[in-house]
């Protein structure tokens, strides 16, 4: 079957610009049955090439343009910033044998007559995957490929990836929209399983007057935040965020990436497909080449009436990363 006879008879009007590949139309996604029948990764026949072009190694950052950048800059009224990221500190949830150590280098004297001393540290962590953190797209795979089916294989080295590290990403600066669900739902923080609906977005987008627009930021509010350094054992445990059906809404207008106040942006374990591991990562980053900002803190945010902004995230440039610690920015 060809990528778009995916979805030509569900009557997907987006299908030509999503390009997303999935054995189901968001309806069937989200009401599969228990036995997660709905959904399965699409073979590399059916995802590949991109749509950007069998050769394409930047996705969704095809979307970066000058004209974007203008475009969000024109959203800067007061200039008031509010940071989205968390601190880095030991006291972080973290995953497997992912660690930050800050070990202090301490006064060292110089010799001059001055007397200047120097303070330093060493930071020993998994630098791509701690903290408010950008995804990229070798962290995840279908398989041994990765978006646009490259193999991983053929790309890896000891010193990282040869190709598509997150040093290549840039600078990033659109416009971006917050979808509070949790406040939809009147609640400080939705359920420890709770799965985002499409219907749960449109009334979103509704309630707020907002809507999505392609090359936007895409962020979920789901009060999952406020458990982190408080609760980090039931932080990492599970999490409410969206469904298969909601990332495919969202990837069927186009966006840049997609980001959330949790551990990977989407509902975990998955309610639509139990048995699968984190759909929704294969999804964006593997299918479609869009970036996940996982870990946000968007307490202050979603405080706030504005739920349209201009977003700044700026990627380490860790050659051949899978991701980067990042601390974005709202700018109004």
């Amino acid at each position: 079957m060809s990528r778009r006879g995916l979805f030509g008879a569900a009557g997907c009007i987006a299908c030509g610009a999503a390009h997303l590949g999935f054995s189901a139309t968001p309806v069937q996604a989200q009401q599969a049955p228990a036995g997660g029948g709905g959904w399965r990764p699409p073979a590399s026949a059916q995802r590949c090439p991109s749509k950007w072009g069998p050769t394409d190694r930047r996705g969704s950052m095809n979307l970066m343009t000058p004209e974007r950048a203008k475009k969000a800059a024109a959203m800067i009224r007061t200039g008031e910033i509010v940071e989205l990221g968390h601190t880095l500190a030991q006291t972080m949830p973290f995953f497997g044998t992912r660690r930050f150590d800050v070990h202090l280098k301490q006064q060292f004297p110089n010799p001059q007559a001055n007397q200047r001393g120097s303070n330093e540290e060493l930071v020993v962590t998994e630098i791509g995957q701690v903290g408010t953190q950008l995804d990229m797209f070798p962290h995840q795979t279908i398989g041994d490929e990765t978006y646009n089916c490259v193999k991983v294989p053929s790309i890896a080295s000891r010193n990282g990836f040869r190709e598509m590290g997150v040093d290549t990403v840039g600078t990033i600066f659109t416009r971006a929209v917050l979808l509070d669900i949790a406040g939809l739902k009147g609640v400080p923080v939705l359920g420890d399983d709770y799965e985002i609906t499409v219907a749960d977005i449109e009334q979103a987008l509704q309630r707020q007057n907002s809507r999505v627009e392609e090359g936007d930021a895409v962020i979920f509010h789901t009060g999952w935040g406020t458990l982190w350094g408080r609760d980090n054992a039931r932080y990492v445990r599970s999490c409410p965020g969206i469904g298969v059906a909601a990332a495919e809404w969202v990837i069927q207008r186009n966006p840049m990436l997609m980001g959330a106040d949790n551990w990977p942006v989407e509902c975990a374990p998955s309610k639509t497909m139990p048995e699968a591991s984190l759909p929704v990562h294969q999804i964006a980053l593997v299918i479609n080449g869009v970036h996940l900002l996982e870990n946000m803190k968007l307490d202050r945010l979603a405080q706030r009436r504005e739920r349209e902004f201009a977003l700044m995230v700026q990627p380490l440039k860790v050659q051949g990363g899978t991701g980067s610690t990042v601390a974005p920015s709202a700018l109004f």
